[in-house]
């Protein structure tokens, strides 16, 4: 039995949060009602949300020598995750950031600047720990590393799933092609399926990654659901829709963590059911990584399940 449930691969950042009325349009002020920082990047987002959710995970990534870095890593060993697989930069590197912007009904503006996370190089992966864990999932990371650290798992036996991110997205198919064909579980939003396959139609661009050989590709289409299909199957889910909204940062990335769970509980359209209660139930919390846990989120899944 493996001891990890998931074990993550990704951006480990810090995410500073700013809270204001409106957005500020040039030369405009925006009043900020209130501020907070803590651990975000996707590979560190669904790492929490897997322990959160009840599960064992670890993450692999690298930060920087500094107090950004100490931040995210606190906050990472406070939710239980392993994080020994962790580079730090000590000489030159600085951690990676994230501003992000949050409006009254919880819309989001983020600039970002990835530090050392997108520099870890397939050298700096200690593939050991891929022999104590079922799942690799990959968050938005280069190519490269991304390729080696899913083909080594895939020789193990390991399940893969992978999501891309909006700035690979939009390399397209042939610039990412190593690490689709590498893929059990390819997890875009619709904006990225399309992006990446060059292509409008929604099923169309899901289908350019099952040609090149994903195995399963889930389209994530905010308030609009859920798209998913393989060679063998093809469905939609509704979305679930809490009666607020306070931040959509992350809501993906809650997504990945319920399905991950999920596929441990449930069928495949479950696993997929109960994702998008996790990740609506997410959006109702400040935070990139406010996942909710696992009783609270099976509470919300059951009711859904009686309504459909």
């Amino acid at each position: 039995m493996a001891f990890y449930d998931v074990v993550t691969l990704g951006h480990i950042l810090l995410d500073l949060r700013f809270c204001v009325d409106a957005f500020a349009t040039p030369d405009r002020e925006g009043v900020i009602k209130s501020q907070s920082h803590g651990v975000g990047g996707s590979a560190a987002n669904v790492a929490i949300g897997v322990r959160r959710l009840g599960g064992r995970s670890a993450v692999i990534g690298k930060v920087g020598f500094d107090d950004f870095g100490k931040n995210a890593l606190e906050d990472l060993v406070r939710e239980g995750v392993d994080i020994s697989n962790v580079r730090i930069d000590a000489l030159n590197g600085k951690t990676g950031f994230t501003i992000v912007i949050i409006d009254s009904q919880g819309q989001i503006v983020m600039y970002g600047d990835k530090g050392v996370a997108e520099s870890l190089q397939p050298e700096e992966v200690n593939l050991k720990i891929l022999k104590e864990t079922g799942h690799l999932h990959i968050a938005s990371l280069r190519v490269d590393t991304s390729a080696f650290v899913a083909k080594a798992a895939k020789e193990l036996g390991v399940r893969v799933s992978w999501d891309p991110g909006r700035r690979q997205a939009r390399m397209g198919i042939e610039a990412l092609k190593p690490i689709v064909r590498l893929a059990d579980i390819v997890l875009p939003n619709e904006i990225e399926v399309k992006a990446i396959a060059g292509v409008e139609d929604v099923k169309e661009a899901a289908n350019v990654l099952l040609g090149e050989g994903a195995g399963l590709v889930i389209v994530k289409r905010g308030s609009r659901g859920v798209y998913v299909v393989s060679k063998d199957e093809e469905f939609e889910v509704p979305a679930y829709r809490p009666e607020t909204v306070v931040d959509t940062t992350g809501a993906g990335d809650a997504f990945a963590a319920g399905l991950l769970m999920g596929l441990k509980r449930f069928d495949l359209r479950d696993a997929v059911r109960f994702a998008t209660v996790v990740a609506g139930l997410k959006v109702t919390r400040l935070g990139s990584h406010e996942i909710p846990t696992w009783s609270e989120a099976m509470e919300v899944f059951e009711k859904v399940k009686q309504k459909q």
